[in-house]
């Protein structure tokens, strides 16, 4: 070992970072990474988001010998997602003269909680702030026999879908991988259902014990509050593809948190050519904000119709690797008064799908108004009445109970308090982006 902390002197590197755009966000260098390793100002390195090898590199530079280095970062990786440990000390199996040399150089980190908020209706919704003080929302919906985390991909968000509270916002940055994993650590801290775990490692108390076979760990899941995972808070995950991939890998890892990929949704407005990508190299459920069946009324509810269109968004569904009458497709279908809700529009749905041939499952969701929304919700009639046709067109169509509506926390509605506009400048933000989609 050594007593220097070296880990942060290497060559810059740089991870791609996203620019705010309309349709398609430019890749730019993101300032201050180092092999993907943000600095932090008391120098230690923060290894939530990173992987087994990744803490064992780290490790190796830090000054460990590479046995040792795998052997510490195997341990490090089960204490942090299997266990959910934030302090080294806490770390009974590492030798009590190692934990002090790890805290020295390395932290656990969590994003800050700015604010957590209960709903009548049991649904949670917190207020995050990143550690270079930008904010964010993640919520939580118990449900009988479920609970599912939302988890935001991005700070804002570029698509401007105008139905979303969160389309009203600039896109500020992207979640890191760390920033994304976090909000999945701190709701299990909050319901507090850290599994106990097994250790399943032949080593002893120092850093001479015997090396282990990589194999897969796991443990019981049962009784966990948190149970499924929707990529749907706020911004577009596929334009954070990396960093989303990469965090659901750490999500889906047995040694790790083991959230089965079955119990994980991506939810896309339809960014096409990282959707095959998406069942590819993630391989969870795909949902698909689609909102409207014609042209004239998608491009203006959800404008990255423009690039990318009805039939070609469709296509590029029926090629989704892994879908199957077993793993249907989501639609996204938020129900808009006169706008989208019509027997006709019901029709068309059902027609497109019918299609494409596809393994499909129809979300209706009532829409949830914020302060400046243009738009009404439907009526309880006319959206029973447009769930009734797709259901006799032979596709599920069940109407989604809003929740969290007290709190702000049902779908369309987040958005950070840190950013509020007028109804004026809403409507001026929106003029200049129709301008520049053409």
């Amino acid at each position: 070992m050594t007593d220097a902390n070296p880990i942060l002197s290497g060559a810059s590197g740089a991870g791609p970072m996203p620019i705010p755009g309309h349709i398609d966000p430019v890749p730019v260098p993101r300032p201050g990474l180092v092999e993907g390793v943000t600095p932090r100002e008391d120098g230690r390195v923060d290894l939530m988001g990173l992987p087994k090898k990744r803490i064992a590199d780290l490790f190796e530079t830090a000054g460990l010998d590479l046995k040792a280095a795998k052997l510490r970062a195997k341990q490090v990786y089960h204490w942090i997602y299997h266990r959910g440990v934030t302090e080294f000390e806490a770390m009974t199996d590492i030798a009590k003269t190692m934990r002090p040399w790890l805290t020295e150089r390395f932290v656990i980190g969590r994003p800050e909680i700015v604010e957590a908020q209960h709903s009548s209706d049991g649904t949670r919704k917190w207020l995050l702030r990143t550690a270079d003080a930008h904010d964010f929302e993640m919520v939580f919906i118990p449900d009988a026999d479920r609970g599912t985390l939302c988890v935001s991909s991005q700070v804002g968000c570029t698509l401007n879908c105008r139905f979303c509270h969160t389309g009203t916002m600039r896109l500020v940055r992207n979640l890191t991988v760390g920033e994304i994993v976090g909000q999945v650590m701190l709701a299990r801290d909050a319901l507090g259902e850290w599994p106990k775990g097994r250790m399943d490692f032949a080593f002893g108390d120092g850093v001479d014990g015997a090396e282990t076979d990589e194999d897969e760990g796991g443990y019981s899941s049962d009784g966990r509050l948190l149970t499924n995972i929707v990529m749907m808070g706020m911004g577009e995950p596929l334009y954070n593809f990396d960093n989303v991939r990469d965090a659901l890998k750490l999500v889906m890892d047995g040694d790790g948190l083991a959230l089965s990929k079955r119990r994980i949704t991506l939810s896309t407005s339809g960014v096409i050519p990282q959707m095959a990508r998406c069942g590819e190299e993630i391989g969870v459920n795909l949902a698909v904000s689609l909102h409207a069946v014609t042209k004239d009324v998608r491009d203006e509810i959800v404008p990255i119709n423009k690039k990318y269109g009805i039939e070609d968004l469709l296509q590029a569904c029926a090629d989704y690797p892994g879908a199957s009458n077993a793993r249907r497709i989501t639609f996204e279908y938020v129900m808009l008064k006169d706008k989208n809700d019509s027997d006709e529009d019901a029709r068309e749905l059902v027609r497109l799908l019918k299609q494409f041939n596809l393994p499909a499952k129809v979300n209706l969701i009532p829409f949830n108004p914020w302060p400046g929304a243009q738009y009404e919700c439907s009526t309880p009639e006319r959206i029973k009445s447009f769930s009734d046709i797709v259901f006799k067109g032979g596709i599920s169509a069940p109407v989604r109970t809003p929740r969290g509506r007290d709190i702000d926390a049902a779908c369309g509605q987040l958005k950070t308090a840190a950013e509020k506009k007028s109804r004026a400048e809403l409507e001026r933000l929106y003029a200049e982006k129709e301008v520049a989609l053409g």
